[in-house]
């Protein structure tokens, strides 16, 4: 079962899988109340509420409502490593203003969490139980789901949970561009490379955090612009011109989309400087 996302204060997609002998969650929310409004929703269909937690990627609007669930979390050790830096933090306007300057969360991210928390912020940042590198499996009876390490541009920590019997591939954000640090920006080879990886797993159903879910074929047919863009990038490098050349005859329209036009500003905004 799934909570779609609410862009309002970027409250991602949370899912719960339930097997014969327990639930897994992936992801806690962006902070208790999203985490709760999704226990009574759980609660309210009669869904086995979750034992065990997964984290895609330690961004706040994925982590926040950990202290909320109570229950084991697993992680990537960078996820763990990023999350353990925060926890002193006292969260005021102060030291908002403190994490927009040194990169670390963004002005956007910052609006979201005053709207998220008001100004009384009780946040507590909970570390992971369980840490892994590469892989880690859970078994939850009939049901396995493996959460694994990709990266990307987004979040170097950024995991992807795989549902093998139900064929369900949960992205997280991992196909998003870099938000924090800089500018937004898409690397197009590690743009392909998550491609690549999502397409090899010939899921029934892709679901990415602050998105809709989609067929696989649905997915291919909304990514192949995009794709393509990224191996234009791959050959023509900073050469703007020839690169919406190259897309106009792809597609063959007179424009490009706006998406498109965006996407192309961070890909070249990744390029390496000249």
């Amino acid at each position: 079962m799934i909570m779609h996302a609410e862009h309002e204060t970027d409250r991602p997609i949370l899912a719960a899988i339930t097997g014969e002998r327990r639930t897994l969650l992936m992801d806690a929310g962006n902070s208790p109340a999203h985490a709760e409004l999704f226990r009574r929703e759980l609660k309210r269909r009669g869904v086995r509420l979750p034992e065990i937690m997964a984290l895609t990627h330690w961004h706040w609007d994925h982590t926040f409502g950990m202290q909320a669930w109570g229950i084991p979390a697993a992680a990537h050790e960078e996820t763990a490593r990023a999350l353990s830096l925060l926890r002193e933090l006292d969260w005021s306007d102060g030291c908002l203003l403190s994490l927009i300057s040194d990169g670390i969360i963004s002005e956007e991210s910052a609006t979201d969490i005053r709207k998220e928390f008001g100004s009384g912020r009780d946040i507590r940042i909970t570390e992971p139980d369980i840490r892994f590198r590469d892989r880690i499996e859970f078994d939850l009876g009939g049901v396995v789901c493996e959460l694994v390490h990709v990266g990307g541009d987004h979040s170097a920590d950024s995991c992807i949970l795989h549902v093998r019997e139900d064929r369900v591939l949960f992205l997280g954000d991992a196909l998003g561009p870099s938000v924090y640090g800089g500018p937004r920006k898409y690397t197009s080879a590690a743009f392909l490379k998550l491609l690549s990886t999502a397409y090899g797993y010939n899921a029934h159903w892709i679901v990415e955090s602050h998105g809709v879910p989609m067929s696989g074929e649905e997915f291919r047919r909304d990514l192949e612009g995009w794709g393509e863009l990224a191996q234009v990038v791959e050959r023509f490098g900073h050469d703007r011109e020839r690169v919406i050349r190259e897309m106009k005859d792809f597609l063959k329209s007179d424009q490009l989309p706006k998406d498109l036009l965006q996407g192309l500003d961070y890909f070249m905004a990744g390029l390496e400087p000249v």
